[in-house]
């Protein structure tokens, strides 16, 4: 599918979300930041070399090395906390997301404040959303929670780091927690895109596509250009004997955008509705 959710759930969670007739999660995800393999931070890496979405080009990789010398040999602390920024950044850019959240929390803890925190929950948010096993989104969703629960306490109404903490929780021992968490975000904001659509792929995964009806529906309302969402209510449709009105949709998704990948997943559906 061209939209495969990111989350890496227990399986043992998975079976008890869908028998207790809940939103639940579970997707194998793939790591877009292993394999960068310096000491710095190994507490936060431990992860394996040669992963296929690491697309670092070589001016990229040159920019690492020589930011990474710099900070390395840097002595001033004022120095470290501004190369331990752009090192980061130039992490985040080669999509290394592990590691840009190792420098940004260290930037964080240096210079406390709510976009620094952030910064660094992102980071690692990114780095759990591709995981490669449940071990690794376990450590990474840890550690993009703990950011974020800094974000919050100063700013409790930011529903989008709300979303995310969810999320990390859904892919813990603690999945329940998660979607009460969604569930909140909904009741404050409605009409929120992010939750709409993570409570309507969870219940996708827990095969209730009644309820992914509703919420896909929902979200296409609130935005009519969200592609995610516009392929997610095709399926729903689909899952739930809407034929017609699946073809259409699917239909409507392939022009929405230019992208071999999408046009062959949608292909693939309509075969099977034919």
């Amino acid at each position: 599918m061209f939209f495969l959710p990111k989350v890496v759930v227990n399986e043992d969670d998975k079976d008890s979300l869908a028998k207790g007739n809940t939103e639940a999660a579970a997707s194998e995800g793939h790591s877009a930041d292993d394999g960068h393999g310096h000491e710095d931070e190994a507490a936060v890496a431990g992860a394996n070399a040669g992963d296929p979405h690491a697309t670092a080009t070589p001016e990229q990789l040159m920019e690492l090395a020589t930011v990474r010398a710099r900070y390395n040999k840097a002595t001033d602390k004022q120095q470290r906390v501004l190369l331990a920024s752009e090192l980061a950044e130039a992490y985040a850019a080669a999509s290394k997301f592990d590691s840009a959240g190792y420098y940004y929390e260290t930037v964080a803890n240096a210079r406390p404040g709510e976009r620094n925190f952030r910064k660094a929950g992102d980071s690692y948010f990114d780095a759990f959303t591709y995981a490669a096993s449940q071990e690794r989104a376990a450590e990474l969703g840890t550690k993009a929670r703990a950011m974020y629960e800094k974000v919050l306490k100063n700013n409790p109404a930011d529903l989008d780091a709300k979303t995310n903490v969810a999320m990390t929780y859904i892919a813990s021992s603690n999945p329940m927690q998660g979607i009460t968490m969604l569930r909140e975000v909904i009741s404050a904001d409605p009409d929120n895109e992010k939750a709409l659509f993570n409570l309507g792929i969870l219940s996708m995964q827990s095969g209730q596509y009644d309820k992914a009806l509703e919420r896909f529906e929902h979200l296409v309302k609130v935005n009519p250009k969200h592609l995610e969402g516009n392929f997610n209510l095709a399926v729903s449709l689909a899952e739930t004997g809407k034929k017609e009105e699946a073809i259409a949709l699917f239909n409507k998704v392939k022009t929405m955008k230019d992208d071999p990948a999408l046009a062959a997943s949608v292909d693939e559906y309509l075969a099977r509705l034919k």
